[in-house]
């Protein structure tokens, strides 16, 4: 009996390996729990017909931000979720037993962006100085406005934070609350096309602007077959995303409420590839945690390298495209 459990890993994991995971009966599998914010990787998976044929069950667990996703990784309440840089170092700091098993890079015109608006007499980031600035606490758009900030020799010092959801944030900004709000798409989006906003910073060249795909150490020891085939799934359908936006874009505007030529033309824009697990990105990452300590917004010295899981990396054998 000691030996049967890694027995029957040891099966599946052969079994994934040659493409014959579809074989394998739902009930001899835990169920994989999977933290969702605003539902967008369950709608990916469904739009991409990824989400068919999956050997085990997918508990989704609903979260309107990245924060309470954290919180429940580090909870141990799902076994993995993705968040971006900034929300992952604050999860680390946190304590959380996790690591990253996947990422995923979005290159596009404004992934992230740090908005004013059209008349506003701001016209660099140093023209911040004294302003009100609304983003998420912890989220990417916080980060952007620090290294904008930063990059303009300010500091976080220099300005007034006011933290918000994306949809408050968008009100603050036009009622005049608040003079910039750093965010990320679709929002970028909507708000240069239909609240009379500009782009004052791009977070192109000053993120990474990677979506990571974070597990618990106990999911990675106990579900390593699920993680795995889970990991091929995410990716295929981000390649279907690529090559398919309209789709894509029809099933993230029934999530978001957002005119479907908003998504379009995100989606049109912003393509969406894997990333290896490697020093590079480790040392990104480290850089993000190091800009949070500087600026008193985590209490200690946080070693990302410890938050990384290289393994995944192993090239599978891709499942044959569910179809739909």
């Amino acid at each position: 009996m000691l030996y049967a459990l890694p027995f029957k890993r040891l099966l599946w994991g052969a079994a994934l390996a040659f493409g014959l995971l579809s074989t394998v009966q739902a009930g001899d599998l835990q169920p994989l729990r999977v933290a969702n914010q605003k539902s967008t990787i369950k709608a990916l998976l469904e739009a991409s017909g990824e989400s068919q044929n999956v050997p085990y069950e997918i508990k989704w667990s609903e979260f309107p931000s990245a924060s309470p996703l954290g919180e429940a990784l580090n909870a141990g309440a799902v076994d993995v979720g993705a968040l971006g840089d900034a929300p992952y170092v604050f999860a680390l700091g946190a304590g959380a037993s996790i690591k990253v098993i996947s990422i995923i890079h979005a290159e596009g015109r404004n992934t992230t962006a740090l908005l004013v608006p059209k008349d506003s007499p701001i016209k660099t980031a140093a023209d911040l100085k004294g302003k009100k600035i609304v983003t998420g606490r912890g989220s990417i758009g916080h980060y952007l406005a620090i290294k904008a900030l930063n990059d303009a020799g300010l500091t976080t010092q220099d300005v007034q934070f006011i933290f918000l959801l994306p949809a408050e944030s968008r009100l603050v900004l036009d009622n005049g609350t608040a003079d910039a709000w750093a965010t990320w798409d679709p929002y970028t989006t909507v708000v240069t096309s239909q609240s009379n906003a500009r782009v004052l910073v791009s977070g192109k060249h000053l993120l990474s602007n990677h979506l990571y795909f974070a597990a618990t150490g106990q999911a990675i020891a106990d579900k390593r077959v699920q993680l795995d085939d889970f990991v091929a799934r995410i990716d295929r359908a981000y390649a279907w995303a690529n090559t398919h936006p309209e789709q894509y874009a029809a099933a993230q505007a029934k999530i978001t409420g957002l005119p479907l030529a908003v998504h379009i033309e995100v989606a049109q824009d912003t393509h969406l590839s894997p990333v290896t697990i490697d020093d590079t990105v480790i040392h990104g990452l480290q850089t993000t945690a190091d800009t949070y300590v500087k600026e008193g917004l985590l209490s200690q010295h946080i070693d990302v390298s410890q938050g990384f899981d290289s393994s995944f990396n192993a090239k599978r054998i891709p499942l044959e495209q569910a179809s739909r």
